[in-house]
């Protein structure tokens, strides 16, 4: 039996407004270049040799396994934001791990909770020698608003 095993990942992340929370949701995964895509939310395992990449442009209706964060708020004036941090060892035939985390606040804040998370992970591993990366958006709801930011996997 084959498995999928992802050799790249990359960070995305992306903000709007919307009609209804939905549509939000929708232009916020556009704006992070993935909304047209058939996303399969994953548990946040990097695999062993999974390298980390800039952007790959992926085919539309693609179906793209995805660690991520989103929030959506109606509270106008409100501050949103989503962050996601991945960490690996330095050890390539080791798995990493991705962390995800969304609340009310600001971008810089989210961040570095996501980050400690990602610390967190390694250290119950017992893994000492790791890189970490982060990505967060940070939005300002005006009717209502989305912040989203993910890891995609890739082959």
């Amino acid at each position: 039996m084959n498995f999928f095993k992802p050799t790249k990942f990359f960070f995305v992340a992306g903000d709007s407004e919307g009609f209804s929370k939905l549509n939000s949701f929708d232009c916020a995964l556009l704006n992070a270049k993935i909304g047209n895509m058939n996303l399969i939310k994953i548990s946040s395992i990097i695999p062993p040799n999974c390298l980390p990449v800039k952007f790959v442009k992926i085919p539309h209706g693609s179906f793209i396994p995805v660690a991520y964060a989103a929030i959506t708020s109606d509270m106008s004036g409100e501050f949103i934001s989503a962050g996601v941090a991945a960490v690996y060892p330095d050890d390539n035939s080791k798995a990493g791990v991705i962390m995800e985390y969304s609340s009310n606040g600001r971008k810089k804040d989210i961040e570095n909770i996501v980050r400690s998370m990602a610390e967190e992970a390694m250290r119950v591993r017992g893994i000492t020698k790791y890189t970490l990366n982060s990505r967060a958006v940070e939005h300002k709801v005006k009717h209502i608003g989305t912040a989203f930011a993910a890891v995609v996997l890739w082959d």
